[in-house]
């Protein structure tokens, strides 16, 4: 009896901690992420920053396109939006300074999931829309390649491709995995030529890996740095269309007004002023449900953690020197990531460690301080890269010679920071045009068409945002479908852009945040 009651009393009191657990994240969620705050953690890839001339000037009364956020989802919607049509008159506002957002702080590796979900999209959205799918993130690599070729930005970007692995040392993740793989090597084998696997001995002697690892799936994957490469196109922009592009930072846009009859336009508010604009874009990813109320619990912020280290003395031999990127996956939620600098110190990338505890033993969920690097995230990074390749194939720790940058730590972790994800709650980017019911503003009256600039779609809000920690792989696209489709370049559009991804009211109403605390709770 005693024992009987023993368990009940248990059970209870998990019941109830499960209960507390949810209670917290749903306050978090449901709570306004308000605009970034304006003293982060300091990336490294920031350093030095990229010189743009803004707006200093104030202003302007008016915009045709008013682009909330600096970051590579904003820069896709301009740089596409001006190629097309020089006339149209875009602003962009960007809170901080200028990239500073997720962008600015991730990982920098251009590694699509494939294999990993197509089995899913395929059993819920159909063979043809997960296929689709998947080439549309495939085509990040070939795309932002062609785009920093064009414009003679290849070296600042440091795009590169690489011999991309997936590490496991779960041996029941890593059998889902080969499963997952053979299923879409045989729908997409094109696609999926240059993959493969390898199992726990081969892999570790073939790419000097931990004994811990059980396998890995390898195949093409990239890097890139993303400042550089943002930064570099927008500068571009700035100089190339000086009467139709402005870029002003530290101007965080606080509210939106709806259109009325007697102003058929978006009035945009900012500490600097007020704007009319026909079209808002909303590039904000995790902080877009500011200004996007009802997509509160559809797009929620996460805290994500990043790292500058140095690679010890024999890493090369695993690394091939930024030759190679890498995800490990321990089982479990979350997964660590890592690239290496071609130039430099050759510095690891290393971020992840997304799944540590913080608060009441909570995954960072709902958090969009980034001014604070998460404690057990931290020292998750700090100490895992030598446990991954093993102590035999790490070597010595690196001391620095010469005069180094009194911002940076002396040991192997040179630099910690955190950045804002955007986490959707359906697992999809949330991407083109908002209806009413979704901004949570009336949409323009019949005669702003008219009375807008020529050669756009009718007046609307738009987003592409809710990457879900995969911005490098979904966002550069997806703010070139909001361009074309702001273009009014629809045809365009359904040809090459998977429909899954859009907003429509009917998506927004099934979406449920449960089905996001379900995977941590």
């Amino acid at each position: 009896m005693g024992n009987i009651a023993s368990k009940t009393r248990l059970f209870i009191a998990a019941i109830l901690s499960l209960r507390k657990t949810y209670d917290e994240l749903d306050k978090r969620i449901q709570a306004p992420p308000g605009i970034p705050v304006s003293n982060p953690t300091l990336p490294f890839w920031t350093v030095p920053p990229t010189t743009i001339p803004s707006g200093d000037g104030g202003l302007p009364e008016h915009a045709d396109v008013v682009i909330i956020g600096s970051g590579i989802t904003g820069a896709s919607v301009a740089y596409s939006l001006l190629e097309r049509n020089s006339g149209v008159k875009v602003l962009m506002l960007e809170a901080r300074d200028v990239c500073s957002g997720a962008t600015g702080r991730n990982g920098g590796h251009i590694n699509p999931p494939l294999y990993h979900d197509y089995s899913q999209l395929k059993e819920k959205f159909g063979e043809d829309a997960a296929k689709q799918t998947i080439r549309f993130r495939l085509a990040h690599l070939k795309e932002m390649k062609r785009i920093a070729d064009d414009e003679d930005i290849l070296k600042e970007s440091q795009f590169r491709d690489t011999e991309h692995l997936d590490v496991f040392t779960c041996p029941d993740t890593y059998a889902k995995a080969k499963e997952n793989l053979a299923k879409w090597k045989t729908d997409m084998p094109e696609e999926a030529g240059s993959f493969g696997f390898c199992d726990k001995t081969e892999a570790i002697e073939r790419f000097r890996l931990s004994d811990e690892t059980v396998g890995c799936i390898y195949g093409a994957g990239g890097a890139i740095h993303p400042y550089r490469f943002v930064t570099s196109l927008l500068a571009k922009l700035v100089k190339r269309y000086p009467d139709s592009f402005q870029l002003v930072v530290h101007t965080p846009c606080t509210a939106i007004a709806a259109p009325r009859n007697t102003t058929p336009y978006y009035t945009v508010t900012t500490p600097r002023g007020t704007l009319t604009a026909p079209h808002v874009v909303h590039a904000t990813n995790g902080w877009c449900s500011h200004l996007l109320e009802p997509m509160r619990a559809k797009i929620i912020p996460a805290r994500g953690g990043m790292s500058a280290q140095r690679p010890g003395t024999l890493l090369h031999g695993s690394t091939l020197t930024g030759g190679r990127s890498f995800v490990f996956y321990r089982g479990g939620t979350g997964y660590d990531y890592l690239t290496q600098l071609p130039t430099g110190e050759h510095e690891l990338m290393f971020g992840g460690g997304w799944a540590q505890s913080c608060d009441g033993g909570l995954p960072d969920i709902a958090i969009t301080d980034d001014a604070v690097v998460n404690f057990p995230v931290a020292a998750h990074l700090a100490g895992a890269l030598p446990l991954y390749f093993g102590l035999e194939n790490w070597g010595s720790e690196v001391v620095p010679s010469g005069e180094q940058d009194a911002r940076w730590g002396t040991g192997r972790t040179k630099a910690t920071w955190s950045g804002v994800l955007g986490i959707s709650t359906d697992a999809l980017p949330w991407v083109g045009r908002l209806p009413a019911k979704v901004s949570g503003r009336a949409e323009p009256p019949p005669n702003a068409k008219e009375r807008a600039q020529a050669g756009l779609a009718a007046p609307g809000e738009w987003l592409a945002a809710g990457y879900s920690g995969e911005g490098m792989v979904h966002a550069w696209m997806s703010g070139r479908a909001v361009a074309q489709m702001l273009l009014d370049r629809e045809e365009e559009v359904r040809a090459w852009f998977p429909d899954i991804l859009r907003v429509t009211e009917q998506r927004w109403k099934r979406a449920r945040v449960d089905d996001l605390l379900a995977r941590f709770v």
